[in-house]
Order: C-alpha cells, then structure tokens, then sequence
C-alpha cells in the first residue's frame, strides 16, 4: 500500500486509466469479432464492420491504448480477408504444365 499522498493519488489514478484501457480493449476485440462474423455475409456489411474495427483501432492507438503497430498489424490482416472476399480468385487457376 502507498504510504505518501502523492502515491496514494497516483494509484487512485491508475485504477482509473486500468478499467478505461480494459474497456476500451474489450470494444476493440467486439469489433474485430463482429468483422470475422461478417465474412459469411454481404461484401458491403464487410466494409462496414472493417471501416468501425479501423476506426477503434486506430484511436486507441494514438491515445496509447494498444502499441501502434499491433492496430496496423490487425488493419492489415483485415484488409486482407475484405480484398480476397471482394476479388476471389477463380477456381480453375492451376498452372499449366
């Protein structure tokens, strides 16, 4: 336990910042979930669920929520999945021998 003032005042804001990160972290994982349940559907849902996954990541981010790199990784892996479901490759691309 703080003994000083000052640290008795630095914990009580930890405490604060702690359950703000948490709940913040918890909306970004809901919105990535809901992009990966949108992959079954319609393209447009898709970008819909990429632009709000983007958007949290992004904030959380530059408020230093999550390291920047971790929200350009999980960017990058969804741009991924929407380019390929916008443009799937067709089936019968097999090199010729």
């Amino acid at each position: 336990m703080p003994h000083t003032k000052s640290a008795k005042k630095s914990l009580r804001k930890t405490e604060v910042r702690r359950i703000h990160n948490r709940t913040a972290i918890r909306v970004i994982k809901t919105h990535l979930k809901r992009f990966a349940a949108a992959l079954d559907g319609p393209v447009e849902a898709l970008q819909v669920e990429y632009n709000l996954a983007a958007t949290k990541l992004d904030k959380a981010a530059s408020r230093g929520i999550i390291h920047k790199n971790l929200a350009a990784r999980k960017k990058s892996q969804m741009a991924r999945k929407l380019l390929a479901k916008k443009n799937p490759k067709p089936a019968s691309a097999a090199p010729k021998a």
